[in-house]
């Protein structure tokens, strides 16, 4: 891993996931790029040329002058970073610098009392979650001590997770992660017996590992009345330090898990979780 982008407005939440990056970062021996995103109005853009240059400074010192006070963290001591503010409006954008930069990882912070409900539900994180191709780990606490050791990756095993499945491997075997990959097993119409789920998954690990079945064994089936229930227990019972999911881009993390199962997971995880592009 050589760079992690941290877009940042600021805030706690933004300043936990600049520690969080800086501790990857040391880790890795990375670098840090951290973005701010002006966001001018329309109104700022639509004044005379001699106005718009004096405002869009106005507010570009103003944000220069905010880096000065949030990058001075002695856990920054160390790493190289790179400070840069753009005006930014689409979030998608900030996959286009990710890609310019050649950035492995984007880190973000979650808003609002009720945690991640506030990033997965029409916010900004969600948006840039929607529109990256690179991965995203969203951090919703301030966290002592971030390891990533024990993860989990949930998927229901069809060929459309074999890109994130690859993406995720590459990722956690940067940390020498033990990675378990969970599928959750529901009653009703989604119940699948013990042979039709050892023949989806090793159809899809047969795909994906190139014709090797040595990941098999690390597959757990989890039953339980609901897949974010059952994320959430195997979670519990491993102690896991993250939760990786599959996305589906610009349609949401709630097409993961068919409805809105996806964003459920994200909403109420208590644990940080990062998302692969299918």
């Amino acid at each position: 891993m050589k760079k992690i982008l941290v877009p940042v407005d600021f805030s706690e939440y933004s300043e936990y996931a600049l520690e969080i990056a800086s501790e990857i970062a040391k880790k890795q021996n990375a670098e840090i790029i951290v973005l701010h995103m002006l966001g001018l109005s329309e109104a700022i853009l639509t004044k005379d040329e001699a106005q718009e240059a004096a405002e869009a400074i106005y507010y570009l010192k103003l944000a220069e002058k905010r880096f000065t006070t949030f990058l001075d963290k002695d856990y920054l001591k160390g790493i190289k970073v790179t400070e840069t503010v753009q005006n930014y409006k689409i979030f998608s954008e900030i996959n286009e610098v990710a890609i310019e930069n050649e950035v492995d990882l984007i880190v973000m912070g979650s808003h609002g009392s009720s945690g991640l409900s506030e990033v997965f539900v029409g916010s900004n994180t969600e948006k840039v979650v929607r529109t990256s191709d690179i991965p995203v780990l969203v951090i919703k606490n301030q966290i002592d001590k971030f390891n990533i050791k024990e993860v989990v990756f949930a998927c229901d095993f069809k060929m459309e997770n074999i890109r994130a499945y690859h993406s995720a491997n590459r990722l956690f075997n940067l940390f020498n992660a033990n990675v378990h990959l969970v599928y959750v097993n529901l009653p009703g119409d989604r119940f699948r017996s013990s042979n039709q789920i050892e023949e989806r998954v090793k159809e899809f690990l047969f795909k994906a590992d190139s014709g090797s079945l040595e990941n098999f064994d690390k597959v757990v089936v989890q039953d339980d009345y609901s897949v974010e229930s059952g994320i959430f227990n195997y979670c519990q019972k491993i102690n896991a330090d993250v939760i990786a999911i599959p996305t589906h881009g610009r349609r949401g993390l709630s097409h993961f898990f068919n409805g809105s199962i996806g964003e459920d997971i994200a909403n109420h995880a208590n644990k940080p979780v990062i998302t692969f592009k299918i």
